[in-house]
C-alpha cells in the first residue's frame, strides 16, 4: 500500500521541497516518540500527504526546528509538527504492521514476519485507541485474503475495499469535512490497489501468483483499460480535494494527486 502517493520532484520548487521533507521529518519524530525506533522504519511518503492534508484543512498550530537524528547524524534538518502529525503516525504504522503480515502470509517472507514481531506492542496500543477504525481494517482485510485465496478475478471489489480501508483512516473525525476526507480516501486506496496490481503483474504471472488483472491482460484494450481506470479513481479524489478549503501547502498537495501519485505508472510505461 506504499510508495505510490509521491511528490513529482522535476516540477516542484525548492522552497516546497524542503517544505515536504520537514514534514517528512515530522512525522518521523513522532514515530520516534509514540513507538521508538522501531517505529521510524515504517515512516512513508504516504501518511506524509495525510498529515500535510490534515494540518492544511484543520490548521493546528506548528512547531518547527533543526535537528540531527539516528538516520541523519551529520547533518542538522529542518522538521514541522503538529499534533496531525501523531495521528499519521498511528496510521502509518497501523498500515505497515497489516502490511508486514500480508508479506509473511503472502510470499512468506520472514522479514515481513520479524517486522510484524517488532510492531506487535504499538499495534495493540493503536488498535485500542481507534477500536472502530481497526475493525473496518480486519474486516476488509480478512474479506480481500478470501478472495485473493479463492483466486476470484475481482479487482473492482479488491479496489473497492482497500478504498475502505483507507477512506475510514482519511475520516479522522465527524465534522463537515469528513465525507469529503474519507472519499479522497476511498479514491486513493483504489488508485493505490489498481496500480500495485497493474506493477506487479508482470512478475506474478512469471510465478504463478495470484493477480486480479490476469484475466483482463489478455485483452487487447487492457493497457487503455488500465489508463482510463486510474483517471477515472484519480478524477474523483481530485474533485473532493478541489472543494476542501485549503490554502497551507496547497501546492504540494497538488502537486502530489497531479504528477506525484502518476510517477509509478508513468515508470512502468
Amino acid at each position: 500500500m506504499f510508495g505510490y502517493v509521491n511528490v513529482n520532484r522535476e516540477t516542484l520548487s525548492p522552497e516546497n521541497e524542503a517544505r515536504f521533507r520537514a514534514y517528512y521529518c515530522g512525522l518521523c519524530r513522532a514515530l520516534r516518540k509514540r513507538h521508538g525506533l522501531t517505529g521510524t522504519l515504517t515512516l512513508s511518503n504516504d501518511m506524509t500527504f495525510l498529515a500535510m492534508v490534515l494540518s492544511g484543512l484543520y490548521e493546528p498550530e506548528e512547531q518547527s526546528g533543526q535537528e540531527r537524528c539516528l538516520h541523519h547524524p551529520l547533518k542538522e534538518h529542518a522538521f514541522v509538527e503538529n499534533p496531525l502529525a501523531d495521528y499519521a503516525a498511528d496510521v502509518n504504522l497501523l498500515l505497515s504492521y497489516h502490511k508486514c503480515l500480508d508479506d509473511w502470509q503472502d510470499e512468506r517472507r520472514l522479514s515481513g514476519r520479524a517486522e510484524a514481531g517488532l510492531l506487535q506492542k504499538s499495534f495493540e496500543q493503536i488498535e485500542k485507541r481507534y477500536p472502530e477504525k481497526s475493525a473496518v481494517l480486519r474486516r476488509c482485510l480478512d474479506e480481500i485474503h478470501q478472495i485473493e485465496r479463492s483466486g476470484a478475478p475481482e479487482p473492482d471489489r479488491l479496489a473497492n475495499l482497500t478504498g475502505e480501508m483507507l477512506g475510514s483512516l482519511y475520516r479522522r473525525r465527524e465534522d463537515e469535512w469528513a465525507d469529503s476526507l474519507e472519499k479522497i480516501g476511498q479514491s486513493l486506496g483504489r488508485f493505490i490497489y489498481l496500480m500495485d496490481a497493474y506493477d506487479d503483474l508482470e512478475g506474478d504471472l512469471h510465478h504463478g501468483r495470484y493477480n486480479p488483472l490476469r484475466e483482463l491482460s489478455g485483452q487487447e484494450d487492457f493497457e487503455e483499460l488500465i489508463r482510463q481506470s486510474l483517471m477515472l479513481v484519480m478524477g474523483e479524489c481530485t474533485r473532493e480535494f478541489e472543494l476542501l478549503p485549503l490554502i497551507r501547502d496547497v501546492d504540494i498537495l497538488r502537486n502530489i494527486l497531479y504528477g506525484g501519485c502518476w510517477g509509478r505508472y508513468q515508470l512502468k510505461q
